[in-house]
C-alpha cells in the first residue's frame, strides 16, 4: 500500500489568529516542510491564485499541492452561490493537479468567533440535517463533473462537529461527498477515531492527522472558552507530541486498503513550537507508524517531466 505525507501551512501562518504566525514566506515554509521530509502541501493564504504564478514555485521546492480549504456555505445560502465561489479554486487546482478541494462548513459556525463559547456552537435537527445532506451531496456532485472532488471536514464549532452529527450527515448524504477523516477534531469532539473508520471508510479519500494535547483539551471551560480560546492555549499538535495513537489509528486505515494522503494539520503557538521542528517531529512518528502498518511512503515531491 502506498501513502504520501503532506502538511497544511497553518502550522506557519494561522488565518483566525495572526498572533499565531511566523512571519516567513510560502518559499520558506515550503522549504521547512519538505527539508522535514513532506511531499505535498495544503494550500494557504500566501500561495498565488494564478497557476502559472503557483507551479514554478511547487516545481522549485519539489512540492505538490495536495488539497486545500474551501469556506462553504451551503447550510444557509444558495448552491449557486457557493458554486460561483469555488469555481475559480477548481480551476485552480485541475491546473496544479491536486487532489481534491477540502469542504469546510462555515456558514453558522462559531469556529472563527472567539468571544463565542464551544456550548454555543450550531446543531441542526434530523430534518435539517438530512436537507443539508442532500445539499452537500448535490454540490459534491457538481464538483467532481467539473473535474474536482470535495472531501467533506468535520470540524470542532461547526454544524458537524460530533460522532453522532458525523454518523447522521454520512447517513443522510451520499457518495458524491466523500469524507475527510481529522482525526483531532474527532477526538476534540469526544468521538471515537476508530470506530468513525469503521463505519465510514468506503467514503474517506483524504486524512488529516491532527493530534491533540489531551489534558488542555480536557481541562476546556466549553461553557466559556471558544475553539479559538482552546487553539491558543495548545490544544492542537502534531503526530508523535500529542495524546493519540497514530499506531493504532493508521493501522486501521492500513486494514481497510486506503491509499493517499495523510496530511499534519497542526495550528497552534509557532514561537512556543517552531513549525520546522514539528514537522519533523510529526514526520519522524508518521514515517515510524506508516513503516508498522506496512505503507510504502512515497519520498517523490512535485512529479518530473
Amino acid at each position: 500500500m502506498k501513502a504520501k505525507l503532506g502538511m497544511s501551512p497553518i502550522a506557519w501562518w494561522n488565518d483566525d489568529l495572526p498572533e499565531l504566525s511566523d512571519d516567513v514566506s510560502l518559499e520558506e515554509c515550503l522549504r521547512q516542510s519538505r527539508e522535514a521530509g513532506f511531499t505535498g502541501m495544503e494550500k494557504g493564504r500566501r500561495f498565488p491564485e494564478d497557476p502559472k504564478e503557483m507551479l514554478p514555485i511547487l516545481r522549485e521546492a519539489d512540492v505538490t499541492l495536495c488539497g486545500g480549504w474551501f469556506s462553504g456555505t451551503l447550510v444557509n445560502e444558495e448552491l449557486s452561490a457557493n458554486k460561483d465561489r469555488i469555481l475559480p479554486m477548481i480551476e485552480l487546482f485541475k491546473a496544479v493537479d491536486a487532489p481534491c478541494i477540502v469542504y469546510g462548513e462555515v456558514g453558522l459556525s462559531i469556529q472563527g468567533k472567539r468571544e463565542v463559547p464551544l456550548a454555543k456552537k450550531p446543531r441542526l435537527d434530523d430534518s435539517e440535517m438530512r436537507a443539508y445532506g442532500r445539499k452537500v451531496t448535490q454540490f459534491g456532485e457538481w464538483c467532481a463533473e467539473q473535474g474536482m472532488p470535495l472531501s467533506y471536514h468535520h470540524h470542532m464549532a461547526a454544524v458537524v462537529e460530533t460522532e453522532p452529527e458525523l454518523d447522521a450527515f454520512m447517513n443522510f448524504s451520499g457518495e458524491g461527498i466523500p469524507l475527510l477523516l481529522d482525526a483531532g477534531h474527532l477526538a476534540f469532539a469526544g468521538g471515537d477515531v476508530l470506530r468513525a473508520i469503521d463505519n465510514h471508510h468506503k467514503r474517506i479519500n483524504h486524512v488529516h492527522v491532527k493530534d491533540i494535547r489531551r489534558p488542555v483539551v480536557d481541562g476546556l471551560d466549553r461553557s466559556r472558552q471558544s475553539f479559538l480560546d482552546a487553539v491558543a492555549l495548545g490544544a492542537f499538535t502534531v503526530p508523535g507530541d500529542g495524546s493519540l495513537d497514530f499506531n493504532a489509528i493508521v493501522q486501521r486505515f492500513a486494514d481497510y486498503g486506503y491509499e493517499g494522503w495523510f496530511v499534519v494539520e497542526a495550528e497552534q503557538d509557532p514561537k512556543k513550537n517552531p513549525p520546522q521542528k514539528m514537522a519533523e517531529i510529526g514526520y519522524e512518528e508518521l514515517m515510524r507508524v506508516m513503516d508498522a502498518a506496512g505503507y510504502t511512503v512515497e519520498t517523490q515531491g512535485f512529479p518530473k517531466g
